[in-house]
C-alpha cells in the first residue's frame, strides 16, 4: 500500500449501453439492454434505466425481457465499442505511461508515473476531474466512475461507490474505516460459495474478517484464498500497475439454439473448438498445460472440468483428446445448450515429445469422422438484420435496425449527430439498404459494405414483426 492516493481506477458507466444511447438519440434516457437478443441470450450490459427494473449483466435475456419488456434489446456493435475504448485508453496513456487495461471499459492508471508536481489529495483529485471531463468531450458524452486510492484494490472499491459518473478519493490512512462496514463480497475472489462459507462462520462484514486470525481463515477457505483475505480486509495490497497484462487463458465457446443430445456431435464440436484454441495459441507463440471444458446443461446448470498436462502444448489433437475425455465424465443426457474449451497455465514454449513420439499431428485421425454441424431447426430462420446494427440506405442515409421479421426490416434513420429520426420499413432484400460498417480504429477502411458483403447473423429466436417505435 502506498503513502499517496496515486492509483486511479476508471470504469466506464454501462459502457455498451451508453455507446448505443450516444449513437441512437431516440434511446437516450430509455432502458437499453445489450447482449444476446434470443431466448438463449445473456445480458452483456444494461443501461441504468434498465437496471432500476432489476436487469443485470449475466442475466438471461429471457428473464431480462420479463423484468423490463419495454427496453430496447440490441445485439451489440463491437467496432463501436472498440473505437470508444481506443479513445479512452489513448487519453489515459497521455496522462501516464503506466496504464493497465482490464477490459474495453476499465483500467488502472499509476499517477506516480504521470510527472505531476506532487501526489497530494488535492492534486490527484484535480487530475481525475480533468480526465473525466476530457473523456466526456472526446467520446461524445460517455461518462466514467473513478476511484483514487493507495492501492489497486482500494481504487476499484472507490470507483464503485458513486456510480454513475462519480469520483471518490480514499485519503491515505482512511482505508480500514471505509472497508470495515462493507460486506465481505467487496473483496476480490469472494464469490457466492466463499460468501456462504464465511456466513456459516458468522463472518458477514469486512470488520468480521479483520478480527479473524490468518490460521482460521486458511482453515476456512484454503491457504491462498485465506492469505489474500487476511491481507485485503486490512487494505494491504502492493500489486503494481502493469502496463501490459499477459493473457492467462485462451478459450472458445458456443451457445446452441436447440439443446444438443447427440454425444458424438458434442465431441465433434469440442474437437473443432479445441482446434480454434490451439490455432490462437500457436499464433501467439504460446502453449498451455491446463485444458478445461465448460458445459451448460438444459436447465442452465453450468459444469466445468479441467485436467493439467505434464508439459504445455499447443497441439489441437492433444487439446481435443483431453476435452473429450473430460466430457466423458459428465451426464449430458438432458441436453446441452453451451459447450466451451479453454487452455490456461500459458507458457511461451512447447514440449515437442509430450506423448513420447506418438506422431500426433494437427489432425486426430481417430475422430476425423465426428460430426460438427449442428442441425438447424427448420422453424427458425436466418436474418442479416440484427437489432441495433448500423445500416445505410441510398435515399435515407444512415440508421440502425429497429427490428425485422416476416420479410420486413424496420430502420430508424438517425446517428449520434442528429436528432431522433424517422422510422421506415423495407423488404429484407431491398437493394437500396445495406449494412454500414464502422471503420476499425486499428485498421481504417471504408465504412460501407455492399449487401453481398454484409455479415450474416444467425439469431437465437424466432423472427417477429418489427416493433412499434416508442414515443
Amino acid at each position: 500500500m502506498r503513502a499517496t492516493a496515486s492509483v486511479l481506477h476508471l470504469d466506464l458507466d454501462a459502457f455498451f449501453a451508453a455507446v448505443e444511447q450516444r449513437d441512437k438519440p431516440s434511446l437516450r434516457g430509455k432502458p437499453v439492454v445489450v447482449g444476446g437478443t434470443g431466448g438463449r441470450g445473456v445480458v452483456a450490459t444494461a443501461s441504468y434505466e434498465a437496471r432500476v427494473h432489476g436487469v443485470r449483466s449475466a442475466m438471461s435475456t429471457r428473464e431480462a425481457r420479463s423484468r423490463c419488456p419495454h427496453a430496447a434489446y440490441l445485439a451489440g456493435r463491437f467496432p463501436a465499442y472498440r473505437e470508444a475504448s481506443v479513445v479512452v485508453m489513448e487519453l489515459l496513456r497521455s496522462l501516464s505511461p503506466l496504464v493497465e487495461p482490464l477490459s474495453l471499459d476499465e483500467a488502472f492508471v499509476d499517477l506516480a508515473a504521470a510527472g505531476l508536481p506532487d501526489l497530494e489529495v488535492d492534486t490527484v483529485t484535480a487530475v481525475a476531474q480533468e480526465v473525466r471531463a476530457e473523456l466526456h468531450r472526446r467520446t461524445g458524452g460517455l461518462t466514467a466512475s473513478v476511484g483514487l486510492a493507495t492501492s489497486k484494490f482500494m481504487a476499484k472499491v472507490a470507483s464503485d461507490l458513486d456510480k454513475p459518473d462519480g469520483l471518490v478519493v480514499v485519503p491515505p490512512g482512511s482505508e480500514p474505516e471505509l472497508l470495515r462496514p462493507m460486506h465481505v463480497s467487496v473483496i476480490p475472489g469472494v464469490g457466492p460459495a466463499t460468501t456462504e462459507r464465511l456466513r456459516r462462520a458468522g463472518l458477514h462484514q469486512v470488520a468480521d474478517l479483520e478480527r479473524v486470525s490468518l490460521e482460521e481463515l486458511v482453515r476456512l477457505v484454503g491457504r491462498a484464498h485465506g492469505t489474500s483475505l487476511h491481507e485485503l480486509c486490512r487494505a494491504q495490497d502492493d500489486r503494481p500497475v502493469v502496463a501490459e497484462r499477459e493473457a492467462k487463458s485462451v478459450s472458445v465457446e458456443g451457445t446452441y439454439e436447440t439443446d444438443l443430445t447427440d454425444r458424438r456431435l458434442m465431441e465433434g464440436l469440442l474437437t473443432r473448438q479445441a482446434g480454434e484454441v490451439a490455432a490462437r495459441l500457436a499464433a501467439g507463440g504460446q502453449s498451455g498445460r491446463t485444458v478445461s471444458i465448460k458445459v451448460r446443461l438444459h436447465d442452465f446448470t453450468t459444469l466445468s472440468r479441467s485436467a493439467t498436462l505434464d508439459s504445455p502444448t499447443d497441439r489441437p489433437a492433444v487439446v481435443a483428446r483431453v476435452a473429450r475425455a473430460l466430457l466423458a465424465d459428465l451426464d449430458t443426457s438432458g441436453g446441452v445448450r453451451l459447450l466451451g474449451v479453454g487452455v490456461s497455465g500459458l507458457a511461451d514454449w512447447v514440449q515437442d515429445d509430450l506423448f513420447g513420439g506418438t506422431g500426433v499431428t494437427g489432425v486426430d485421425e481417430e475422430v476425423v469422422d465426428l460430426p460438427t454441424e449442428v442441425p438447424v431447426d427448420p422453424r427458425r430462420h436466418r436474418t442479416a438484420w440484427a437489432p441495433g446494427a448500423d445500416v445505410v440506405h441510398d435515399h435515407h442515409g444512415r440508421g440502425w435496425v429497429w427490428g425485422s421479421g416476416r420479410g420486413v426490416v424496420t430502420v430508424r434513420f438517425e446517428t449520434a449527430e442528429t436528432p431522433p429520426g424517422p422510422v421506415r420499413s423495407f423488404a429484407v432484400d431491398d437493394p437500396a439498404l445495406r449494412h454500414w460498417t464502422r471503420p476499425d480504429p486499428l485498421d481504417p477502411a471504408d465504412g460501407e459494405t455492399t449487401a453481398a458483403e454484409a455479415p450474416t447473423a444467425v439469431p437465437t429466436e424466432n423472427p417477429s414483426p418489427a416493433p412499434t417505435p416508442p414515443s
